[in-house]
């Protein structure tokens, strides 16, 4: 008896101990570990890969894309085993966790076939392993450059067009027009989360990069060759925007940014006259063409008598000059929330981002002038110089809203929202002289140009096993208005006190001006991938077969006014503008005033249809090499319909079907180099302007368009070679040369003409080529001194040339039939440093840009070609912390202030500087 009383104390003390250990455990605090695990060749996610938290009985198998969720995993620090047949084992160690929150890590893992032992690494090498811009190009198929979030935050870039330019072989024009490897808009696409991008350019069909702001960019992506699974008519690139993901763990994050530009901010200068809602690119119907006008049509069949003309003219906004105001300072702020909660039940992902930015610029000592023949054969001399300045107020805003969840382990289902908006209120005023009238002249416009695009994306993606099936179905838009474009010019004679004399230049059709365009296009896009790994010969193989379709219709509408006063004498001509039309000469029974359509106007609309089907194949043809081939057909409908202003309607129909077949080998040379081969066909078809066969002209001085049914869709045969070194994490060297074969070219030329006003027509020219070479470098820099480590060097270098020959039977007035593309730069370089500090909590980045010389525009024989000239850029960044969560971030911009300048022979066509751009903000991140 008095052994079992202390056996049942003891028995009674352990389950007490194994009950407070119990509910200890209980009420230790968890966390939740997420992430993917990716082939560390092929940078695709791997399904049904086991990962289990050491020590633990917790664990799971990944998802589709290689997706897992770990949850109630006891915070502290943490071991990853992650496990699957056919690749090499690993342990991630050192994983801290904190109770309550996300921990995010990817995985990557390695085939057995190259390497059989395990591997054990910390997560802090496992996250370096996988820099994202040079994993996508790493493990990308073809020939793949991207700019990823993480880079864009550390630059002064303020959307998509600047954030691209740090691509090798990237030009950007204007400012929104992307030049890839020399070849224009006409060659280089644009898409928005996979799908294509509508164009809010009435003469174009091109996105202006421009429209995205980079606070909600994730990645911008540029594919130089192209595949099967890609739409195929460009030969410049392809560049994918996509938008900010959400991330892993409950997110806020607010910035704010002030800003100074030189010249411009603080300083007084001309503003143009608005009517409200300019500061958020909104102005409603105060621009609006007046409705009594807008009914009136062409004018064509209606009769007007002098009261009536009066009484449409005093429709118009009495807004000719600017005024002068003080220009406020640069700002821009943006907010995102993000996370991944469950909502009744069911976790979901989100993201909601909005961004605004407005800033000013000026233009001083603008200068613009036309090239004459000279007086001896070669010579060229200006004429119609005109000199002055531009201000110009740009605002841009946008946002996005992202969700996403997972169906058990194999299916996810993702939502993608945009909005973004953009404006650019303009003014400008220059004197010069006009040649042929024999005048000097003051030119005073207003122009207020708005634009915005749209997109609603639905994704899924499933995947079982070896299958995999991914959709999307994109209703995306855009619009631009352009709403009361004023122009007012005035002739200049000296008056008796030394000054000038301003005299409205009230007879012919370009003294007073408006003018009112708009256009909307509309695009509804859907397709699907459908793609099978299998295993055969002891090798991975890959099938993948899919189709697109895409509907899209557009319309544009151009209207333009002029106002003149035949007999009027100085009592009216000699007044301000405001005051010559306040009402007082339109009185009961005046008769000063006429109006009338210009011929520049027109409009069309344009109804294109493509569908498409395509199958490829990626064989491995050992464990080091690679066959990627196929085929994609493409069948394109367009029907434009177009209407001149004072012309009767025209109808043009094109039907074209293209096999665009591709064939690619990717060798594996060592564990981090390799090569690729690559040969393709692609295409480039008209656009929707250039082949509706009317005439249009720009309102004062300017050239006449004219477009040609007859034209043809472009071909190009396009081959590429490189060879990539990946030395260490985010370390790359690569060597790579391309040749492209253009059939049909498309070029904007200028006819053949006797005398007057000149005609820019589009034809086929008879072929084209461009080659070219490419060298990117990225290394860090400690091997020349260790205090040298945290810096980090990059560079990219393209050279290229290209030729292309007119034919002997074209109607162009070229001064060249061969010569260089126009657009066409002989070499691009970007350069840069960048200061790490440990722990990633201040980095500072300086970045250099230069671009050679390139035509802007063909010349007229016999004038030299217009050359853009070379312009060096100079941008740097900081960013540094402050205190708690808060981090502050110091850009300056365009240090160098090199001026755009483009010349026709010795003549200086264009040139202006906008002065340098200095900013500072708060960044807040809890």
């Amino acid at each position: 008896m008095s052994f079992i009383r202390p056996a049942r104390a003891l028995r009674v003390a352990l389950i007490g101990c194994l009950a407070s250990a119990t509910a200890l455990a209980q009420e230790l605090p968890t966390g939740r570990i997420v992430g993917r695990v990716v082939d560390a060749t092929t940078g695709q996610g791997i399904v049904d890969a086991g990962v289990s938290v050491a020590g633990t009985t917790l664990g799971t198998q990944t998802g589709v894309d290689g997706r897992f969720t770990i949850p109630k995993v006891t915070a502290g620090t943490v071991t990853l085993h992650v496990r699957r047949i056919g690749f090499v084992a690993k342990t991630v160690t050192g994983l801290l966790l904190a109770g309550g929150q996300t921990l995010e890590q990817n995985v990557s893992l390695t085939a057995s076939v190259t390497q059989i032992s395990a591997q054990v690494v910390t997560a802090s090498v496992e996250r370096g392993t996988v820099n994202e811009a040079l994993d996508r190009q790493r493990t990308a198929v073809g020939v793949v450059n991207a700019v990823t979030a993480e880079q864009i935050a550390k630059s002064p870039d303020g959307d998509a067009a600047q954030a691209v330019q740090r691509v090798s072989g990237v030009t950007v024009q204007d400012g929104k027009y992307v030049f890839v490897r020399g070849l224009g808009e006409r060659y280089t696409t644009a898409s928005l989360n996979g799908a294509r991008v509508p164009s809010p350019e009435p003469e174009k069909r091109v996105v202006p990069l421009d429209l995205f702001p980079s606070g909600l960019l994730q990645t911008v992506t540029t594919t130089k060759t192209f595949t099967p699974d890609q739409q195929g008519d460009f030969a410049g690139a392809l560049v994918d925007i996509r938008t900010r993901e959400f991330p892993a763990r409950r997110t806020v994050t607010a910035q704010f940014v002030g800003g100074y530009t030189a010249g411009s901010s603080g300083s007084k200068s001309i503003a143009p006259r608005g009517v409200g809602g300019e500061a958020v690119g909104m102005v409603g119907s105060g621009r609006d063409v007046p409705t009594l006008v807008a009914s009136l049509g062409n004018f064509q069949g209606i009769t007007l008598n002098h009261a009536d003309q009066n009484t449409v003219i005093k429709q118009f906004r009495n807004a000719w000059t600017p005024t002068t105001s003080t220009a406020p300072p640069n700002s821009s702020g943006s907010l995102s929330i993000g996370g991944d909660d469950p909502v009744l039940g069911h976790r979901i992902g989100y993201l909601f981002s909005g961004s605004y930015a407005f800033s000013t610029d000026l233009k001083d000592n603008q200068l613009r002038a036309l090239a004459d023949r000279g007086n001896t054969p070669g010579e060229t001399k200006p004429i119609d110089v005109f000199t002055g300045q531009t201000s110009n107020e740009s605002v841009l805003w946008g946002g996005l809203t992202n969700l996403s969840t997972m169906f058990g382990d194999g299916s996810r289902v993702a939502f993608n929202g945009m909005y973004n908006r953009t404006a650019d209120n303009e003014a400008r005023v220059e004197t010069g002289h006009f040649e042929n009238e024999g005048i000097d002249a003051k030119i005073t416009r207003m122009d207020y140009v708005q634009r915005a695009v749209q997109s609603a994306q639905l994704t899924g993606e499933h995947e079982y096993g070896s299958h995999r099936l991914d959709w999307a179905v994109t209703a995306s838009g855009v619009r631009r208005d352009e709403p009361d474009r004023s122009e007012f010019v005035q002739a200049m004679t000296p008056s008796a006190n030394g000054g000038q004399v301003l005299r409205w230049l009230s007879t012919g059709n370009g003294g007073a001006v408006r003018t009112f365009s708009a256009l909307n296009e509309h695009s509804l896009e859907s397709k699907g991938d459908y793609q099978w790994g299998f295993k055969a010969f002891g090798r991975e193989h890959t099938l993948k077969i899919g189709g697109l379709g895409r509907q899209t219709t557009r319309t544009s509408d151009v209207r333009a006014y002029s106002i003149s006063a035949p007999g009027a004498g100085d009592s009216v001509t000699l007044l301000e503008p405001e005051q010559i039309f306040d009402g007082r000469f339109m009185r009961t029974g005046d008769s000063v005033f006429t109006i009338g359509p210009l011929a520049q106007g027109g409009s069309y609309d344009a109804h294109d249809n493509l569908a498409a089907g395509y199958l490829m194949t990626e064989i491995g043809l050992s464990g080091r090499a690679r066959l990627i081939g196929g085929a994609r057909f493409e069948r394109d409908q367009l029907r434009v319909n177009a209407l001149s202003t004072l012309g009767s309607p025209l109808a043009v129909n094109k039907n074209w079907g293209d096999v665009l077949p591709s064939l690619a080998l990717n060798l594996q040379l060592t564990d981090n180099q390799q090569s690729r081969f690559s040969v393709s066909r692609t295409l480039a078809r008209p656009e929707y302007r250039e082949i509706a066969p009317i005439e249009t002209r720009d309102v004062l001085n300017g050239d006449d368009v004219l477009g040609n049914d007859e034209l043809q869709r472009t071909n190009i045969l396009n081959a590429d070679a490189r060879w990539e070194w990946y030395p260490s994490s985010g370390e790359v060297l690569s060597f790579g040369v391309f040749a492209k074969q253009f059939t049909n070219p498309i070029e904007r030329v200028y006819q053949a003409a006797g005398s007057g006003t000149r005609v820019v027509f589009y034809t086929n020219a008879k072929s084209a080529d461009n080659y070219g070479a490419e060298v990117e470098a990225r290394k860090g820099l400690g091997f020349v001194a260790p205090w040298l480590e945290r810096f980090q060097g990059f560079t990219n270098v393209t050279v290229m040339e290209s030729r292309i020959h007119l034919g002997t039977d074209t109607r162009a007035s070229a001064t060249n039939t061969s010569r260089r593309m126009v657009g066409q730069a002989p070499y691009v370089l970007n350069g840069g440093l960048t200061y790490l500090a440990q722990g990633n909590s201040l980095s500072a980045t300086v970045l250099f840009n230069r671009v050679g010389p390139r035509i802007f525009a063909a010349g007229d024989r016999p004038l030299p070609d217009v050359i853009e000239e070379v312009r060096n850029s100079l941008d740097v960044s900081l960013r540094l912390p402050v205190a708690g969560a808060f981090s502050a971030r110091i850009d300056a911009k365009n240090l160098l202030n090199d001026p755009y300048l483009v010349r026709q022979g010795t003549v200086t066509r264009e040139r202006y500087s906008t002065g340098q751009v200095v900013q500072a903000g708060l960044v807040w991140r809890p």
